[in-house]
């Protein structure tokens, strides 16, 4: 079978035995993922047409507005879950606290809990700018048979067995990994299947494209402020293409296809950073890696980060290899100038 005429469902199947357990929640986890992410890119497309934009009226966890997508998306994603009896626990950026998932017959037997980022950039919606969903994949620690506890939430970036983003764009695609390279698959909305349009996705080690807010500048660290400036120097194969769409997925799948290094520091307005572990960062990371690139804090890969909260944040900076790595040399020259 060609590559570009295989679905996702067809792909799983194929890919069942090299997933550590592979007794089939993994890939009935992916397929509710699938099936939740036609539901939300449904009503993504309506937005306009519908009353299902602006702000909702709630805060989150965060005290951020939750938009009314954001919402929407939350809820799809969890009971397409919990219907299906897949996970034991649910852990979103847009709920407070994790979810306990029991089966029908009141057991708590199954073996994987899900953190997610529901609509990712949901603020973008109402200017139509892509947005997406972050999904991250574990294995419990507590015993099989109890109900899952905050610690099989809080386990580091490297302990993940699947992670992956769905992008609402111009197409809308699904892309993951389970460990052996990542695949990205696009919607054709005419049947309503994700076929596998980009297989075996690679960043490049070096790239020309950078992607910060630069209007927080002044906020920054020194070391992100000297790595922008040499990323603007008229030298060598710079300067640059500053590119910054505010959509973590957006830019983030951008990047790996194009080549480039995406930042999210800390700054004086965010002393910790702004992107949450559990959510955004641990998933992407696992991503970026998989396909050849590098995801740190500035300093310490993020993946062997001991999570503290549910919802700690951290500085991110990920991408092509090469360029990660010079990032991260200006971040160490900068505290060493400090002493």
């Amino acid at each position: 079978m060609k590559e570009q005429n295989k679905t996702l469902g067809e792909f799983i199947i194929e890919n069942q035995k090299a997933f550590q357990y592979s007794s089939g929640e993994l890939s009935r986890i992916i397929n509710s993922i699938r099936l939740a992410a036609k539901v939300v890119n449904y009503k993504v497309n309506k937005a306009g047409l519908v009353d299902i934009v602006g702000a909702a009226g709630e805060q989150n966890i965060q005290g951020e507005d939750q938009q009314k997508l954001d919402v929407y998306a939350n809820e799809v994603f969890i009971q397409t879950l919990i219907n299906r009896e897949i996970v034991c626990g649910i852990a979103s950026e847009e709920n407070d606290d994790f979810i306990t998932v029991q089966g029908s017959d009141n057991s708590h037997n199954n073996k994987y809990v899900l953190l997610m980022d529901p609509l990712d950039g949901s603020s973008n919606i109402d200017v139509n700018v892509s947005v997406g969903t972050i999904f991250s994949v574990y294995r419990r620690i507590t015993p099989i048979g109890t109900p899952v506890t905050l610690e099989d939430f809080l386990q580091p970036g490297v302990n993940q067995v699947a992670a992956g983003y769905v992008i609402y764009g111009t197409s809308t695609m699904l892309v993951y990994t389970t460990g052996y390279g990542v695949n990205g698959f696009t919607l054709n909305p005419a049947i309503g299947t994700f076929y596998l349009s980009h297989p075996n996705m690679k960043f490049s080690e070096d790239g020309n494209i950078y992607s910060i807010n630069e209007g927080n500048y002044v906020h920054f660290p020194q070391g992100v402020k000297d790595y922008i400036k040499y990323c603007q120097l008229e030298e060598e194969d710079r300067p640059y293409t500053s590119r910054y769409i505010g959509s973590l997925v957006s830019d983030i799948h951008r990047n790996m296809i194009k080549g480039g290094i995406y930042i999210y520091p800390t700054s004086t307005k965010a002393p910790k950073g702004k992107l949450r572990l559990l959510y955004e960062c641990n998933p992407m990371a696992f991503i970026v890696e998989q396909a050849g690139g590098k995801a740190s804090d500035g300093f310490d890969r993020i993946m062997e980060i001991q999570p503290s909260e549910l919802h700690q944040r951290v500085p991110f900076f990920c991408g092509s290899l090469n360029m990660v790595e010079k990032a991260e040399d200006f971040m160490h020259k900068a505290k060493l100038s400090k002493y």
